[in-house]
């Protein structure tokens, strides 16, 4: 964080910030309420997503929309705001708490579904990186990036689908310890596999691969609108916008402040430096697409986490004690 901090200072003394205020300043607002208005569509979009790879779990369970919904608008705020990625647990315990049956047994089913969305993500990824890279030469500085995007999701995929198989020879173990770690390990494993159902049902999987590609596309539409209230539409395009939400993506894999402030905001410039935008224009755009993520976040999530009446404690309480639950 201090080196973030840091290279973020040093970064400010070189621009000029007289342009980044007059840019600023003369953003179209109307431009911007539909950026805000498509970042919302889009959350709601990838709620539905997440309401089918549900379905196709927990085929036996009662799931109702609502609570899937604000699940996931909790899970985008807690990213918004707090460092790390406290999203994707926070959205997982939400839910959980939400329906009948075995609460570990819910838990790991539930984050099962949400690395379900992680794999159509990849498609997602792979998409914008295809117009990303055939329309300008960015591979060289964000190749590394995007293959450790996709690689990581793939590596725990392995985990997830061959794990299982893997532990059991740990349950084999002369040792008593390791046994009894190697078949709880092995347990949740194949709970979290079921997780994947939708892959196997193209029922639920077609209405979700869309859905979450829908949700992706608006973002894409989103990340354009910024652009547009800029007067950036001249010298960029829908190809920098698709570059713009690539390299933020990828620069969130392990977000290091809040929100990722500053790290942001460096990849949307040296995506618009490629295009030919000034950086004082560049951090201008990166300044306001984030504030369009976070307003919509906390717009969508404040009034979703009173509706459940949970508290960030409660939730981290919580979050704790199903860890303790998994490990005994």
């Amino acid at each position: 964080m201090l080196l973030s901090a840091g290279l973020i200072a040093f970064a400010l003394t070189r621009l000029d910030l007289s342009r980044v205020g007059h840019a600023l300043i003369s953003a179209h607002p109307g431009w911007i309420v539909l950026a805000v208005a498509l970042m919302a569509a889009s959350l709601v979009f990838r709620s539905i997503s997440w309401y089918e790879v549900l379905r196709a779990a927990l085929p036996d369970t009662r799931i109702d929309w609502a609570p899937v919904t604000r699940a996931t608008m909790i899970g985008v705020m807690a990213s918004a705001v707090f460092p790390g990625r406290l999203g994707e647990p926070s959205r997982v315990i939400v839910l959980a708490r939400r329906l009948d049956g075995s609460r570990r047994r819910l838990l790991a089913i539930v984050a099962g579904t949400v690395f379900s969305q992680t794999l159509i993500n990849l498609l997602a990824l792979a998409i914008l990186a295809v117009v990303t890279f055939t329309a300008v030469p960015l591979a060289r500085g964000n190749l590394t990036g995007v293959v450790l995007a996709i690689a990581v999701p793939l590596a725990v995929c392995a985990l997830v689908v061959a794990g299982p198989r893997l532990l059991s020879l740990g349950a084999r173990s002369p040792s008593r310890r390791l046994r009894v770690a190697a078949e709880t390990v092995e347990r949740l494993l194949r709970l979290a596999r079921t997780g994947l159902a939708v892959f196997r049902h193209p029922r639920y999987g077609l209405p979700a691969v869309a859905m979450q590609l829908v949700a992706w596309a608006l973002q894409w539409l989103a990340c354009y609108a910024v652009l547009l209230a800029l007067g950036l539409q001249h010298e960029t395009g829908l190809a920098a916008a698709a570059a713009i939400l690539l390299a933020v993506n990828v620069s969130a894999i392990l977000p290091a402040t809040p929100s990722n402030v500053g790290v942001f905001q460096a990849a949307c410039l040296v995506v618009l430096a490629a295009y030919g935008v000034s950086a004082g224009q560049g951090l201008a755009y990166g300044i306001i697409l984030q504030a369009v993520e976070v307003v919509t976040a906390l717009a969508l999530g404040v009034p979703a986490l009173l509706r459940e009446g949970v508290k960030w404690g409660e939730l981290r309480r919580e979050a704790g004690s199903a860890g303790d639950e998994s490990a005994q």
